[in-house]
């Protein structure tokens, strides 16, 4: 088993264990929605180092999650934000930390996640969610924006000024 599906794994059935413990008689769970981790992908982190990027969906929450393909403990970081960038928007990541699975950030999309009428809703607005987040096209430097007059008038075809 690969890195990612090791590390993914660990963190799903880490949440499944909290539904059934720590929040089982806690009123915020929405009962027709189970743990999900959703659309993880491998990413470059800070230095290089590998992390994996998707949302991680509960009977209590919806999380975009950076988690380190490598486990790292740091829970002394716990409560700690951190900007990421996620296609051309920041988000504010907290961290956390967790004795099986070591530290990870998560970012809220949704608290509580009552709005849900079923578990396959929730899982195709997470799915939603990181096609528009991974659908952005970042501009880099080589590349130039069309002008913004252009822009303005409607003189651009196919993400160039005409």
């Amino acid at each position: 088993m690969n890195e990612l599906a090791s590390r993914t794994q660990a963190l799903e059935a880490l949440f499944a264990d909290i539904a059934q413990t720590r929040m089982a008689s806690v009123p915020v769970m929405n009962r027709v929605l189970r743990v999900e981790v959703l659309g993880f992908e491998a990413v470059a982190g800070e230095e290089g180092v590998p992390a994996a990027f998707g949302v991680l969906l509960t009977p209590w929450f919806m999380n975009l999650v950076w988690l380190p393909l490598k486990r790292e403990d740091a829970p002394a970081r716990v409560g700690l934000h951190r900007a990421r960038a996620v296609g051309d928007t920041s988000f504010e990541f907290i961290a956390s930390y967790e004795e099986r699975i070591g530290s990870f950030e998560a970012c809220s999309l949704m608290s509580p996640v009552f709005e849900f009428a079923d578990h396959l809703q929730a899982r195709a607005t997470a799915l939603a969610v990181l096609a528009e987040l991974r659908a952005v096209k970042v501009i880099t430097p080589v590349e130039k924006p069309p002008a913004r007059r252009a822009f303005l008038f409607g003189r651009v075809a196919a993400g160039h000024a005409a």
